[in-house]
């Protein structure tokens, strides 16, 4: 039984990975090639319409998933993705390519929740941050190799090669899926209405303070890869050649320092001091970030580095903070935990949007370092630690 177990979690994390590169390879030219049918300040906006798009699923998806079950679901998903990246490769009409890139973005979060059932219907409360860290870890490879693959594809702006190629990877995705997954027993999915659970979360003070923290991380990330991309290649003058080598080496921190982290969160301190450091550090590196005008890749890549290093800390401390609390069945905590990402997704680009009406682009980066610093601090320096 252990050896079957420990076999499903080779299978998902390799899942994971190849989703992951999925994800990451397009991730970073997405809002530029979205520049090329609508304008660059209101690129934010589409982001904001397949947030809003997600959120509306995860609101529905518990109840789906009592009446289809994960694998099927899953699968329906894969083979949908499929689709709408080859229709992001080939099209040439921005009505098209912007309905698609909306409907994409809210089938990406939603397989992301279905991977996660997957995975914590075989993982213990006793080892959860070594297992979410490995996790995290092996898609953050992905992350790290990708925005070099990225860079090497997109010479002469063949968008195309990178959607096809995305695309291209979700196929042994599915094969794995089927193989391994098609008899997987759904657990007895808990039976919470929107408001029950919203009510259930705000009851539960630390759990309410780790949904605020994983909120912000993806408030940053929404800020961050939306618009760092663009900061880059448009402002700062890099090619997208340097620009991958920066983001990879930007990127490292995850691979290397998630499953330690987890490890140290599972036997010695707890999560609270990590998650702290954790937004001191990402935060007042960002604000740096705003009086940087060189075009020298080292300082760029240096930089973005250390934030992702607080990045890091605070990823895998709300991640195995909240899965020591919440099992398998708790879809609908689950699926709000989840839906902090879309929802940072919507405030994230609305809110840069207007900013960026009265206000020079390298100034978005001190404005979110200091909500990073001053609201992360005041939930996580009062979070009851698990040790």
């Amino acid at each position: 039984m252990l050896k079957k177990i420990k076999n499903k979690f080779s299978i998902i994390y390799l899942i994971g990975f190849l989703f992951a590169l999925n994800i990451a390879i397009p991730t970073y030219i997405n809002s530029t090639f979205l520049g090329n049918f609508v304008p660059e300040k209101v690129i934010g906006i589409f982001y904001t319409a397949g947030s809003l798009l997600t959120i509306f699923l995860l609101i529905w998806i518990p109840i789906i998933l009592r009446k289809i079950g994960n694998y099927k679901i899953t699968l329906s998903l894969l083979l949908t993705s499929i689709l709408t990246l080859l229709i992001l490769a080939f099209a040439n009409n921005s009505v098209v390519i912007t309905s698609v890139f909306i409907i994409h973005l809210a089938i990406t979060a939603i397989i992301l929740f279905n991977f996660d059932i997957f995975l914590e219907n075989f993982s213990d409360n006793g080892n959860t941050g070594s297992i979410r860290g490995g996790y995290l870890s092996i898609k953050n490879v992905a992350w790290v190799i990708s925005p070099l693959i990225t860079g090497f594809i997109l010479t002469n702006g063949d968008y195309w090669k990178i959607y096809s190629i995305s695309a291209i990877l979700l196929i042994p995705i599915i094969y794995l899926l089927y193989k391994n997954f098609r008899d997987f027993k759904d657990p007895e999915y808990e039976k919470i209405f929107f408001w029950d659970a919203l009510t259930l979360i705000w009851t539960r003070k630390n759990l309410y303070k780790i949904f605020i923290s994983n909120f912000l991380l993806r408030f940053f990330y929404s800020w961050m890869v939306i618009y760092t991309p663009i900061y880059l290649h448009e402002h700062i003058g890099f090619s997208w050649g340097t620009i991958g080598i920066i983001f990879t080496i930007m990127l490292l921190p995850f691979p290397i320092l998630e499953i330690p982290l987890g490890k140290l969160a599972d036997r010695k301190l707890g999560e609270k001091e990590i998650l702290c450091f954790g937004f001191i550090i990402t935060g007042l590196t960002t604000i740096i970030l705003t009086f940087i005008t060189s075009n020298n890749p080292a300082i760029w890549a240096s930089l973005l580095f250390i934030t992702r290093i607080g990045a890091s800390m605070i990823e895998i401390t709300t991640e195995s903070y909240f899965f020591k609390k919440i099992e398998a069945d708790d879809t609908n905590i689950l699926s709000f935990f989840r839906m902090t990402r879309p929802v940072a997704y919507v405030v994230g680009p609305l809110i840069a949007s207007v900013l960026l009406l009265f206000l020079s682009f390298n100034y978005l980066f001190a404005i979110l370092g200091i909500i990073i610093t001053i609201v992360g601090l005041s939930h996580s320096l009062t979070l009851k630690d698990t040790k």
